[in-house]
């Protein structure tokens, strides 16, 4: 299914990248309708250097992955004008350590542009900040819109996946438990 979880639920990760601050949001499917289980952002503070950010991110990552088990990571690609190149190169890094860890808990990911994101939500894939933050809190039927703009993305990502996913996002379970790699394999000495 869309990323089912052991529980045979929908459990769907939404995660928005950055170097200092990475949003997340989990959501589960509830006769039909999407539901939130948990939000935040994850903080790199900018005065450490970017290996110990991309640490703190993955980190970060791997323990809302551990505590939640989602089926599914919904991810936003990564984009920026072409006068900017270094933003999608650093931005790059924060979304590899998060692939990273979806991959080493056998986490499937599912990448969509920001325009498929706003047109899953708002059916305007130019929309604004604002509308989104709206239409993320009238689909999860929250009292106040999320507060940070990067757990905005990062649910409205997830909420995306619900609606965006095809046959493509339908793994089913056996095949995300793949045997993990022993470690005579990842040996490159003889």
């Amino acid at each position: 299914m869309l990323g089912t979880d052991r529980n045979n639920s929908l459990r769907i990760l939404g995660v928005d990248p950055g170097l200092i601050i990475t949003g997340y949001g989990l959501i589960d499917v509830v006769s039909g309708e999407p539901v939130l289980v948990e939000a935040g952002v994850i903080r790199a503070p900018t005065k450490l250097p970017l290996e110990q950010r991309l640490a703190t991110v993955y980190s970060g990552i791997e323990e809302v992955l551990k505590d939640f088990e989602p089926g599914a990571m919904a991810i936003e690609e990564v984009y920026t004008h072409y006068e900017r190149p270094r933003v999608a190169v650093i931005m790059g890094h924060a979304r590899g350590v998060i692939c990273l860890a979806a991959s080493l808990n056998q986490v499937p990911v599912f990448s969509y542009a920001s325009t498929h994101i706003k047109g899953a939500l708002t059916g305007n894939g130019r929309a604004s900040k604002e509308q989104v933050q709206r239409m993320v809190q009238l689909r999860l039927n929250l009292k106040t819109a999320p507060a940070s703009l990067d757990v905005t993305d990062a649910l409205a990502a997830a909420l995306c996946h619900l609606v965006r996913a095809d046959g493509s996002a339908k793994i089913p379970p056996s095949e995300r438990e793949r045997p993990r790699a022993k470690s005579e394999e990842r040996r490159t000495n003889p």
